[in-house]
């Protein structure tokens, strides 16, 4: 059977959302849901009821770690991907790297050093290549890394699993490679 992965993205702002202390974020916002779509790897993402763009996988959810501000809003994505190096890659290169190092402006942080993190920022997870999670697959998993740890069901990056359950390590060539491509795309050569 062939496999997917999914990623579920989860922020809180740290003020409401049209506060313009969030201008930065909004302003990076679309080009970097355009970079995803166009990155190596990606293979469709949820969009959000009532906005232009693809379709909601389901009603929106939120974790129980949701503080909620006058507008009721807090960041989240969810997508599916090839493999776990190319949402890596896409995370943590190009432009969303770029947006990823002004997150502490925008967002109340999910681990306050030293102490055990509030929640966790993202999860990963295996679907089968004919299933679509939505909203509330997604936070159930979110949440299940927060209470029980990564296990081959809720995963991140630093603690990986294969489709079959087993730990594995990203290959860094990939991602490399992948990050890359995505560069190139993102600077339309």
């Amino acid at each position: 059977m062939l496999h997917r992965v999914a990623l579920y993205t989860f922020g809180i702002f740290r003020r409401p959302s049209a506060d313009p202390a969030n201008a930065g974020f909004h302003a990076r916002n679309d080009a970097n849901l355009a970079a995803a779509e166009t990155a190596q790897g990606f293979i469709a993402r949820s969009g959000y009821a009532g906005d232009p763009g693809p379709p909601s996988w389901g009603a929106h959810a939120y974790p129980r770690f949701y503080v909620q501000h006058a507008d009721a809003h807090s960041p989240s994505t969810l997508s599916l991907w090839r493999d776990l190096e190319a949402p890596f890659a896409f995370s943590y290169h190009g432009i969303h790297a770029e947006a990823l190092a002004h997150g502490r402006e925008w967002f109340l942080q999910p681990v306050p050093p030293p102490q055990k993190p509030a929640w966790p920022p993202y999860v990963l997870w295996w679907v089968a290549a004919d299933h679509r999670p939505d909203w509330q697959e997604a936070v159930a998993r979110l949440e299940a890394l927060h209470d029980h740890g990564a296990t081959p069901d809720a995963f991140t990056w630093k603690s990986p699993f294969d489709a079959a359950g087993r730990p594995v390590t990203l290959d860094r060539d990939a991602v490399r490679r992948f990050a890359g491509l995505n560069l190139a795309r993102q600077q339309g050569v």
